[in-house]
């Protein structure tokens, strides 16, 4: 690196360089990005202010909806800035930010998915003794341990990141920065970092995912022994939306942080990176509360409260 020159500003790529897409796209995102905003503050509203939704499965979907709002404000509000401006400039300092607190959110998710998990495994089987496991103090810190390896995790990964040097490039081919796309600019041996991601954060997501796993195989064989059809289609309703969720998580955290970045397309990176940073956030808040009985009663309540102060 002796001779070459050292970046401390990088330029990100943005979504599109034509001039005739910034406006579109930043109406777009915009709307986006209030849906996801409303979406999620009225769920955590309603969990709040709704007596009956004062039960560990709301106060953890609460989380998930606080999680969604802080993933999408670590991205949204400067791809926008960027689309309503032009300027995609960034210092060094300013992305590594960005990667901390993008990392520790995402964690926290992976985490909090796998507690949702073991939470309905509790109640569907084995409801009698489901208020003495899931007591709001085993609650509270369950939810503290996942903000804790979530923040620790990215810490990781962030405090190497802080050692790469950026020469060969100054354009992350993104548009907002990720591990990923800084590991493809960068000028030294990124070996330790990769190592990080297929080691830790793999195991990590192993971890994760054996608990749904055999949570939800558990689930379905109690299911299947219920004799009453009511309780079999409100159980799977509840369950659906949660693999759901889940299901698309995962998939787009592989495919991004687990695949080698020279058997993508930059098409496809901003695609995965648009579907999990902005578009997920939004469909979160709209898989559980449409497919929710409680919500819905909940969001009538609300309503008629809100009719009757206003008449």
């Amino acid at each position: 690196m002796g001779n070459q020159t050292i970046y401390t500003e990088l330029f990100l790529a943005g979504l599109s360089d034509l001039p005739a897409l910034q406006l579109p796209l930043f109406l777009f995102f915009l709307l986006i990005y209030l849906l996801t905003l409303i979406g999620n503050f009225l769920i955590i509203t309603l969990i709040i202010t709704d007596s009956h939704l004062h039960v560990p499965m709301y106060f953890f979907i609460g989380n998930l909806a606080g999680l969604d709002l802080c993933c999408s404000s670590v991205t949204a509000p400067q791809m926008l800035f960027d689309l309503h401006t032009g300027r995609r400039m960034r210092t060094v300092t300013a992305c590594m930010t960005q990667v901390f607190f993008f990392m520790s959110f995402a964690g926290c998710e992976v985490f909090l998915l796998s507690t949702m998990s073991y939470d309905r495994y509790v109640a569907i089987c084995q409801p009698l003794h489901y208020t003495q496991i899931m007591q709001w103090k085993v609650c509270a810190q369950l939810v503290s341990i996942v903000w804790c390896i979530g923040f620790t995790n990215s810490l990781v990964h962030t405090v190497y990141a802080l050692k790469l040097k950026f020469c060969q490039s100054q354009i992350i081919k993104n548009f907002f920065c990720d591990l990923p796309q800084l590991f493809q600019i960068s000028c030294n041996d990124i070996y330790i970092n990769i190592m990080l991601i297929f080691l830790f954060d793999g195991f990590l997501g192993v971890v994760t995912f054996i608990p749904i796993l055999l949570s939800y195989i558990f689930i379905f064989k109690t299911v299947l022994k219920m004799k009453v059809k009511d309780n079999k289609t409100k159980v799977f309703s509840t369950c659906t939306s949660h693999l759901t969720v889940v299901f698309i998580f995962y998939i787009s955290v592989v495919l991004n942080y687990f695949t080698p970045g020279s058997s993508y397309h930059f098409a496809s990176y901003k695609v995965m990176s648009v579907f999990y940073t902005v578009i997920l956030p939004l469909l979160n808040p709209l898989i559980y509360s449409l497919r929710n009985q409680d919500f819905r009663v909940a969001l009538q309540n609300i309503s008629r409260k809100m009719i009757s102060i206003l008449t």
